[in-house]
């Protein structure tokens, strides 16, 4: 597809996204540089660190943190990729059916998932606290995936049903005349038509999962317990001392899923609906 933007236009815009991109990208720079020096010198105010020093790092991944940090983190990485998982495959049929289909309260579905992804978490957490107490979901990893799918499953239904409708329905029809069921259809025609969309999907909803901090400070004690929630108990060396270093490597290393996530899918992440032909495809259903 032709993009209609004059070179002109992108000219401006990308002088426009100069600055935006440094601003973003000044708060990241910051957290590295301060998860990189020692605790003599986090307070230097100087931005660069006239000294690398892992000290931060091997706290946390060798040291008296790594007890606390290492445990949160592949419990992040298991509850997160569960959720995730869970949340886009139920989504895929979920936004199939209303793109696809003509039924009453569509447009309610719609609107309700909206306002589900957008209804603030917690007001929540105090009558899971108790459902989860009572039934023995409480700092469990199954009691962090629960929830994570209120947060998750609205918004990727609402952003697949929005993919679902770009994809020209005559591609279905021609796979079923070719003597594919509705499932083939939906699943040799459909999804590749739409994985741009899946990957998207998957990745945001991964990173609203991965960046919740609400329920999993709640619902957690110890065991389930998350990075996000777990930094929050870091301690420094003494009872004076803030653990502004160990914080600030446990978050750059927590960063780095996303990165690795970004590296791995850009082309399905900025590519159109790959190309699928049904001529003569019969054979293959």
């Amino acid at each position: 597809m032709e993009s209609n933007v004059s070179d002109k236009t992108r000219t401006w815009l990308g002088i426009v996204s100069i600055p935006i991109i440094i601003y973003t990208l000044i708060p990241i720079l910051w957290i590295l540089s301060l998860s990189l020096k020692s605790t003599a010198t986090l307070a230097d105010g100087s931005f660069i660190p006239k000294e690398i020093s892992w000290d931060n790092y091997r706290l946390i991944l060798t040291g008296d943190a790594q007890g606390l940090f290492l445990p949160a983190l592949a419990n992040s990485v298991v509850v997160c990729l569960v959720a995730t998982f869970i949340s886009v495959v139920l989504a895929m049929f979920a936004a199939y059916a209303i793109a696809r289909l003509e039924f009453p309260g569509k447009k309610l579905i719609l609107t309700t998932a909206l306002a589900v992804s957008i209804f603030p978490v917690i007001s929540l957490v105090t009558p899971l606290y108790n459902l989860w107490r009572a039934i023995h979901l409480f700092d469990t990893q199954v009691g962090l995936i629960i929830p994570y799918l209120s947060l998750t499953l609205p918004l990727a239904i609402w952003t697949l049903a929005a993919f679902f409708k770009q994809i020209p329905w005559e591609m279905e029809q021609a796979a079923q005349v070719d003597g594919a069921t509705s499932w083939q259809a939906f699943r040799k025609v459909i999804v590749p038509l739409a994985s741009p969309g899946v990957f998207t999907t998957a990745i945001i909803t991964f990173f609203t999962a991965w960046n919740d901090f609400v329920f999993a400070i709640s619902l957690t004690s110890e065991h389930a317990r998350t990075v996000p929630a777990a930094l929050a108990f870091f301690t420094g060396a003494s009872q004076f001392t803030q653990p502004t270093g160990a914080i600030a490597a446990a978050a750059v290393l927590v960063t780095i899923p996303v990165v690795i996530l970004f590296r791995l899918f850009p082309g399905r992440l900025v590519s159109g609906p790959p190309s699928v032909s049904c001529k003569g495809a019969a054979h293959s259903w």
